[in-house]
């Protein structure tokens, strides 16, 4: 009979531990889980921000099409995946890359780039069509370590 108490009594010792090691696992689980939900999105965003620039300048490239029109139908094709008032869209002169200068290296760099109206673009002069956005503007659930992240996407075409 008393081997029949002490199983009773370990049993019921027990009670709390599950709720104790759920209380531990469970925050470490959920962060895990919404980062990799946070990642694959910024992998989504990014993807569609190159997607939208090169449609972009495309649409630049070709006679008719102006500056604007160019960033409004980024902006477009940007809407089906982010909010578009975050989302900052450059059209930029790029014929300084004929002449063999050097790339910009950092983000500042691209923006200092002159701006270009396409209308009244030469035949085959180079022009940078450029979007970013600040990650935790656009985030699903905003995630301490992606602050200052920045993504973007850029297309370079000439205008015929």
């Amino acid at each position: 009979m008393t081997k029949r108490i002490t199983a009773r009594r370990q049993r019921t010792d027990r009670r709390g531990t599950t709720a104790v090691e759920l209380a531990f696992v469970l925050p470490v689980f959920l962060f895990l889980v919404l980062s990799i939900i946070e990642f694959a999105h910024a992998q989504m965003v990014g993807n569609v921000l190159r997607a939208a620039c090169r449609t972009g300048a495309r649409l630049g490239s070709t006679g008719g099409n102006s500056s604007a029109q160019v960033e409004s139908h980024v902006r477009q094709v940007l809407s089906s995946a982010v909010r578009t008032a975050a989302i900052n869209v450059f059209v930029k002169d790029a014929s300084e890359f004929d002449a063999g200068g050097q790339p910009p290296a950092n983000q500042a760099q691209f923006e200092s780039m002159p701006a270009i109206e396409l209308t009244d673009a030469e035949p085959r002069q180079l022009f940078l069509v450029r979007a970013r956005v600040n990650y935790n503007d656009i985030a699903l659930v905003p995630m301490p370590f992606m602050n200052g992240v920045v993504l973007q996407g850029q297309a370079i075409m000439r205008h015929e």
